[in-house]
């Protein structure tokens, strides 16, 4: 085992092991991943802003600055808390995504083990609501989950559980329903709830023509790996939302399809 700890090079007046290069390798993995839950958001220049106090600490140690370094060190000793409370989102967000492996992620499996399936999703429903909905420019989102059950999402909305039928969609959306605000989230081919609030997307290029629908859509498919369908209230066309990820201007033959794929 003291192999790991022997020096394999040098760089300079530093002697480096394999230990330290799995330290460093552990550490840029870390470095990554953090990066990849700040970008797109705000917290992008917070993220690069910890890293530069960081290298600066580094620098004024080396110069002996001593009274910048207490105060930099003194910063960078409360960091974890900075962290976790500039990137709770973010850090929500990787944490509902963590254990998503191919194991978890096979639907048939989950099938399989899950008692309260009640079989396949009734895809004609949904397909004339959003018919309808195209055709009569009535905004609404629906939201199918996969291996998350968005409880977090239904347990302050309005709750249904009733299996999928057009005319249940069309009257929870209906421009005078008091339940046409917020989202339906179907699970397990029932309608569990309704008026339902969803996590909008910090994503600084998410497109500005799109409103709080679609803003909404693409929030929820950054924390889960739910689908989101989406008629907008202003054309009446439709779009649809999958791991972060908008399509627009959907035809019924392209929505079938994408459904298809996680029924």
């Amino acid at each position: 085992m003291d192999i790991i700890w022997e020096s394999i090079f040098t760089i300079g007046s530093y002697d480096i092991s394999i230990m330290d290069i799995i330290d460093l390798s552990l550490v840029s993995y870390l470095l990554y991943r953090l990066y990849k839950l700040a970008r797109g958001t705000a917290a992008i220049n917070i993220f690069f802003s910890l890293i530069a106090i960081y290298f600066l600490y580094q620098l004024v140690d080396v110069l002996r600055m001593k009274f910048i370094t207490q105060i930099l060190g003194g910063f960078i000793s409360i960091t974890f808390i900075v962290i976790v409370i500039l990137f709770q989102q973010e850090i929500r967000k990787y944490l509902s995504q963590l254990g998503k492996g191919k194991l978890i992620k096979n639907k048939h499996l989950l099938k399989f083990f899950n008692s309260e399936n009640e079989g396949n999703l009734n895809i004609k429903a949904i397909l004339k609501a959003c018919r309808e909905f195209q055709k009569t420019k009535t905004g609404a989102i629906i939201v199918i989950t996969q291996t998350d059950d968005l409880s977090f999402i239904c347990e302050n909305a309005i709750q249904i559980d009733s299996k999928i039928s057009y005319p249940l969609i069309e009257s929870i959306f209906y421009k005078n329903s008091p339940l046409h605000d917020g989202a339906i989230v179907i699970r397990n081919n029932r309608i569990v709830a309704a008026r339902c609030i969803l996590p909008v997307t910090n994503d600084d290029d998410f497109p500005g023509e799109l409103g709080m629908r679609h803003r909404a859509a693409v929030g929820i498919s950054e924390y889960s790996d739910a689908l989101t369908i989406i008629i907008s209230e202003q054309n009446g066309k439709i779009s649809c939302t999958q791991n972060g990820k908008i399509k627009l201007d959907l035809s019924e033959i392209q929505l079938r399809n994408i459904i298809n794929k996680i029924n």
